[in-house]
C-alpha cells in the first residue's frame, strides 16, 4: 500500500452505506447487523494499520425506519419519539456496534487506538426549500385512510407510494453547519478513531444561542461531504454496494468511469445520468467535497475498500486534468 507519510497523516472521511450495516434480505436481526459491522471493521482497521487517519460516518435509513415502526406499534403502550430522537437512538445503537467491532479488529492487528462515537447535530436553514416541499419518505407503509387522518390531524405530509400503501414523507434540508465539530476535531488531533455524523447528523435549526431538532432527514453523503471538507480530510471516501460509478446504467451503452474531474462529473449530472435516489447524491456529495478543496474523492464498493484507497478500484474524482492524469 502507498505510504501515508511521505507529507503527512492523511484523513480519510469513510462514509458507509446502507450495505456495510445491513445486506439486502436480511431481517435485521442483532446479530446480523453486528457480523455485517464486524467485516466492514476490519476493512477499516487495515486502513489504520497502513498509517491513515480514519473518521467514520455511516447510514441509518433501516435503523430509523424500525424504530418509527416500533414507535407506531407500541404507541398505546409507550410515547412515541420525533424523528430527531429517533436519529440520535440510532447513531448510538450503530455507532456502539462499530466501536465494538473496530476496537477488536485493531487489537487483532496488533494497535490500540481510542474508538469514539459522538452524537452529532448538523445545522440546517429553516428558510431551506425542502420544509415547503417534503420529499423524502420514512416509516412503514399504512393505508390511505389513516394517511389522510395523520395529514388531518397532524399536519404531515404523505404521498401514495407505486401502489405498495401511503408513506410519510419529511423535508431532506441541506446540512450547513456540523454543531460538534470543534470536539470531533480535538478527539481525531488526539489520535482517536471517531464515528460522527450518522445518517446525516440530527437536524437541527437555530434559535439565538439554542438548536431546536426538527422533523427531517439530512442526505447521509451530502452530510458526509460537509464532515470532510470541515475536518480538512484529504479523502473523502463513499463505500457502497457498486464497483464504480457508470453513466448509461444498466443499458447497453453502460460505461464505468475511472477517473474524472469535477468539471466531467457535471456534465454528467446535467445529462441526467445519475438518479435522485440513488447515485445522484453521492456523486453531488464528491463534488462538493472536491470543488470545497479535498484532494480526491473516491466512490467504490466495500469490498474493494484498500485498493480504492490506492487509486487502483472504485472511480476517483479529481478536482483538475493534471491532477487526473497524474493520478495524484
Amino acid at each position: 500500500m502507498a505510504d501515508p507519510h511521505r507529507d503527512h497523516v492523511r484523513t480519510i472521511v469513510v462514509a458507509l452505506g446502507g450495505n456495510a450495516i445491513l445486506q439486502p434480505g436480511q431481517a435485521g436481526t442483532a446479530e446480523e447487523q453486528l457480523a455485517n459491522v464486524d467485516r466492514t471493521c476490519r476493512q477499516i482497521a487495515k486502513m489504520i494499520e497502513a498509517g491513515y487517519r480514519v473518521v467514520v460516518t455511516h447510514g441509518n435509513g433501516p435503523q430509523v425506519g424500525n424504530l418509527l415502526i416500533q414507535n407506531a406499534e407500541a404507541a398505546k403502550v409507550v410515547p412515541a419519539l420525533p424523528m430527531d430522537m429517533c436519529g440520535a437512538e440510532s447513531q448510538g445503537l450503530i455507532g456502539y456496534m462499530m466501536q465494538n467491532r473496530l476496537q477488536a479488529a485493531l487489537a487483532d492487528l496488533g494497535l490500540t487506538r481510542p474508538v469514539v462515537t459522538i452524537v452529532t447535530q448538523t445545522v440546517v436553514s429553516a428558510g431551506d426549500p425542502s420544509f415547503q416541499k417534503p420529499t423524502k419518505p420514512v416509516g412503514p407503509f399504512y393505508t390511505e385512510v389513516k394517511a389522510k387522518k395523520a395529514m388531518a390531524e397532524k399536519g404531515e405530509t404523505w404521498i401514495e407510494d407505486a401502489g405498495r400503501g401511503w408513506r410519510r414523507v419529511v423535508p431532506s434540508p441541506d446540512p450547513v453547519r456540523i454543531v460538534e465539530e470543534p470536539a470531533i476535531k480535538t478527539m481525531i488531533e488526539a489520535g482517536a478513531v471517531v464515528i460522527c455524523v450518522g445518517g446525516g447528523g440530527i437536524p437541527v435549526v437555530e434559535e439565538g444561542a439554542h438548536y431546536r431538532g426538527v422533523e427531517a432527514v439530512i442526505d447521509k453523503d451530502l452530510g458526509g461531504a460537509r464532515l470532510a471538507l470541515n475536518v480538512g480530510a484529504d479523502t473523502f471516501m463513499i463505500l457502497t454496494d457498486v464497483r464504480k460509478v457508470a453513466i448509461n446504467y444498466k443499458s447497453p451503452q453502460q460505461v464505468d468511469l475511472n477517473r474524472l474531474t469535477i468539471e466531467e462529473l457535471r456534465r454528467y449530472q446535467a445529462e441526467g445520468h445519475f438518479r435522485a435516489g440513488s447515485m445522484g447524491p453521492k456523486v453531488e456529495a464528491c463534488r462538493r467535497f472536491v470543488a470545497g478543496g479535498g484532494r480526491r474523492a473516491v466512490i467504490a464498493s466495500l469490498e474493494e475498500a484498500l485498493q480504492a484507497l490506492d487509486g487502483e478500484a472504485g472511480t476517483q474524482i479529481v478536482e483538475t486534468i493534471e491532477a487526473k492524469l497524474a493520478g495524484s
